[in-house]
């Protein structure tokens, strides 16, 4: 009787620390202000991992009225994919504490791929881009749309 208890007791344990792992984890998802407000990235869980799209553009449009496409991408045949929709962000692995590693995140204005890193604090996603080594990149702060 006292082995079944405690096996139960470990059990109920186990699924606790295991639901609130996945709630810490989870709480990157939702839309985000990227710096300067210029568009709303929404991260949702693709996999075992976490990704991002463009959702909102300030200004979706060119000055000659035609929708903004992936122009600067290396890749030819992504040069007329719309920004809007694009995935920038992907691979995100959940760490610990509020921190998310393993991703990466493009940027369209550059037609730029980097390394990427992600510390949430309160309603602010720290995004840190970089190549090769974390110290040697640069961070933007995210805002929570409420």
């Amino acid at each position: 009787m006292r082995k079944a208890l405690f096996v139960t007791l470990a059990c109920v344990v186990m699924l606790i620390t295991a639901n609130v792992h996945a709630s810490e984890a989870d709480a990157i998802l939702g839309q985000w202000f990227t710096d300067g407000g210029e568009s709303i990235v929404e991260i949702y869980k693709c996999n075992e991992s976490y990704c991002g799209k463009i959702i909102w553009l300030k200004e979706p449009k060119n000055t000659d009225g035609t929708e903004k496409t992936d122009s600067k991408n290396p890749d030819v045949s992504k040069k007329a994919r719309k920004v809007l929709g694009m995935d920038i962000v992907w691979g995100f692995q959940h760490k610990s504490n509020n921190a998310w590693s393993m991703g990466n995140i493009y940027d369209p204005k550059s037609g730029k791929t980097y390394s990427c890193s992600a510390k949430l604090d309160k309603d602010n996603l720290n995004i840190r881009g970089f190549i090769g080594v974390s110290l040697l990149g640069r961070t933007t702060v995210w805002k929570r749309k409420q």
